[in-house]
């Protein structure tokens, strides 16, 4: 039923990933209302299948994209300041023995890669003897010279998580398992219809953002007088979770001979994970799986460079997500442009009334400047709208005392001195100073299976807007890597005696 008298709201975003999320958040904060709608749960494709980095995106350089990667580097560390908990700093090897590139040239990108941006955390790039040092453990063949360089790793969906979490504590209204159905301009606003377990209603807003990602376009097949004239590229990108290549809490970055590039990287303890490809998406936009050929490139990328060989039997999992690459045109699916395009559809010419303003392309670690522009691209709608603040500000959980993770883990370990170190060090890496939420009662509840107790399945269900398994163990968490197999059935029965699955 529709109610041409209900509130009208001033942004409808529509899509829960990192874009979205960011774009909520900001807009919050400056005191605009908002509701957030996602069809799935927040960050259930693109934004929770990415390689987990914030990184300036040093081979983005060799296609000439110096302001993407500029943002990006300053971005970095900013963020590794706001989040500390779910972001810290990696170091990178790149062995230069298998490498279609000459050395002058990788030294020349890293020399920009260390200037452009700004650093002052992070320390520069240095060269090292794969054959005398330590960093060479586990390469085959271990020999000639490698440079070692700095970016940061992150939890990403937890990231999204952290900026809804912000977004709705600002005012904002997050609705999952919300589905956009149609929309269209009426007046100087929009008339939307969305669908949430079976039922309908319309809300009324005087914009529309669409941070759809992979359905970016299917949402503007939805909007009535929408302009069609912008093209999305789908890019699949797969990686593959293997036990550990090598030891050590650095990184790879291997080069191969097609001039592509793929990170191993140390994996929740006990792995090494592995990506990403770069293959064209031609359906439409879906749950994604990698495929038999990205797993060939994947295993045979890690066989030429480690002395422990791997197959396809030693995958303990894979998980695979489409990028909505704006369309440049190129050839090469790995050369199209990461950067982000704005477009404001503000009807028609001439006019300036109900903006929609669609998102194309993005990454993980310009989220925060990509909602910033988002919101100077709409101010002239919102002039008693608040001016930027997110540079700086703490996302949920990282107001950590001088961004100290590790100091912070020993005051929390001191007060709980009867939980286990590597509980605490979890709960702490996933919650930050939220972790009070959990711990604060002092009784955990009982224990599903590997450490996952009740208590924290309760906070994820009321404080997240976690409601399955899979968004607990997959999302909130990486805990189905570890935990044994009779603790899905016994999450399941939990949520289901809680009325929540």
């Amino acid at each position: 039923m529709v109610d041409r008298n209900s509130d009208m709201i001033d942004l409808l975003i529509v899509g829960g990933g990192i874009n979205g999320a960011g774009i909520a958040r900001d807009a919050a904060g400056r005191g605009l209302s908002v509701l957030l709608v996602e069809q799935d749960d927040l960050a259930s494709h693109t934004s929770s299948a990415s390689t987990k980095l914030i990184h300036g995106g040093l081979r983005y350089l060799e296609y000439g994209e110096f302001r993407l990667v500029r943002e990006a580097l300053i971005e970095r560390e900013r963020l590794l300041n706001m989040a500390p908990h779910i972001i810290w700093p990696l170091s990178f090897v790149l062995p230069q023995t298998q490498s279609p590139r000459p050395a002058w040239m990788v030294r020349l990108g890293l020399f920009l890669y260390d200037h452009l941006g700004g650093r002052e955390k992070l320390p520069g790039t240095r060269t090292v003897a794969l054959e005398r040092s330590t960093l060479g453990d586990g390469l085959s063949p271990r020999k000639g010279k490698a440079f070692v360089y700095s970016d940061c790793w992150v939890e990403d969906s937890r990231l999204v998580v952290l900026n809804a979490i912000d977004a709705a504590e600002r005012g904002a209204k997050i609705a999952t398992r919300t589905k956009l159905i149609d929309a269209q301009r009426e007046g100087d606003g929009w008339v939307a219809t969305i669908e949430a377990a079976g039922e309908t209603r319309t809300v009324r807003a005087r914009a529309l953002v669409n941070a759809a990602g992979p359905w970016v376009a299917d949402v503007i097949g939805r909007t009535h007088g929408a302009r069609r004239d912008r093209g999305v590229r789908l890019v699949k990108g797969s990686h593959i979770i293997v036990p550990k290549l090598y030891d050590g809490d650095h990184a790879f970055m291997l080069q191969n001979d097609d001039r592509r590039i793929v990170f191993a990287i140390p994996y929740e303890g006990r792995f090494t994970l592995v990506g990403t490809t770069d293959e064209p998406w031609t359906d439409a936009p879906a749950k994604a799986s990698i495929s038999g050929a990205e797993t060939t490139y994947l295993l045979d990328t890690v066989n030429r460079y480690f002395a422990k060989k791997t197959g396809e039997a030693d995958i303990v999992w894979s998980y695979a997500g489409i990028r909505p690459l704006y369309d440049d045109h190129s050839a090469n699916a790995s050369a199209v442009t990461r950067d982000y395009v704005l477009d404001l559809d503000t009807g028609a010419e001439g006019e300036s009334r109900a903006p929609m303003l669609n998102i194309f392309g993005g990454k993980i670690t310009t989220y925060r400047k990509l909602a910033e522009h988002a919101m100077r691209e709409l101010a002239r709608f919102f002039p008693a709208a608040g001016g930027a603040w997110t540079a700086g500000a703490a996302l949920p959980g990282g107001d950590i005392a001088d961004a100290d993770f590790d100091a912070f883990l020993r005051a929390l370990t001191a007060k709980h001195p009867d939980l286990s170190p590597a509980l605490l060090r979890r709960l702490a890496r996933a919650y930050g100073t939220r972790v009070d939420a959990i711990l604060a009662h002092g009784d955990l509840g009982p224990d599903l299976g590997g450490g996952l107790h009740t208590a924290e399945v309760d906070y994820l269900v009321t404080s997240e807007w976690a409601r399955t398994v899979e968004d607990i163990l997959y999302r909130r968490s990486k805990l189905g890597l570890h935990v044994p197999p009779e603790t899905t059935e016994r999450l399941a029965a939990y949520l289901a005696g809680q009325g929540v699955a």
